[in-house]
């Protein structure tokens, strides 16, 4: 099996700080008080759903770069699945979509937030110009 892990890259240690930033900024910060205004009087058992989901995800997570070490995160377990192809390449930029879009939100959200501790309208242009500083 060829080894596709070059040294200087990102470890374990860096991948779960990574991954446990993302499902931070993005779970706790931005989709909670969203979710819980959806969930009403079920937020506790949708919050441990969650936590339950997330859980499965990074097992399955830890065991793939377990079984196969490599730099190539996500595309590199889609070719792992799929091959060289165009599903491949499709999984790929969708992921990657997905992360700017996670990235985004997480953004205008420390915007919202920030934006609360002065007495500043939500509907100003400090929001996205908090969000890309």
């Amino acid at each position: 099996m060829k080894n596709d892990y070059e040294s200087g890259s990102l470890k374990l240690r860096g991948a779960v700080a990574m991954g446990t930033g993302v499902m931070i900024g993005a779970g706790i910060f931005a989709l909670t008080g969203q979710v819980a205004e959806l969930a009403g009087p079920l937020f506790p058992l949708v919050f441990l759903v969650a936590a339950v989901v997330s859980a499965f995800s990074a097992y399955s997570y830890v065991k793939m770069s377990n079984a196969y070490p490599s730099a190539g995160g996500i595309a590199m377990f889609l070719k792992k699945a799929y091959g060289r192809s165009l599903m491949t390449g499709a999984g790929a930029l969708l992921m990657l979509f997905s992360m700017i879009i996670n990235e985004s939100l997480v953004a205008r959200t420390f915007g919202t937030y920030t934006l609360q501790l002065f007495d500043v309208s939500q509907s100003s242009q400090w929001v996205p110009i908090l969000a890309t500083k």
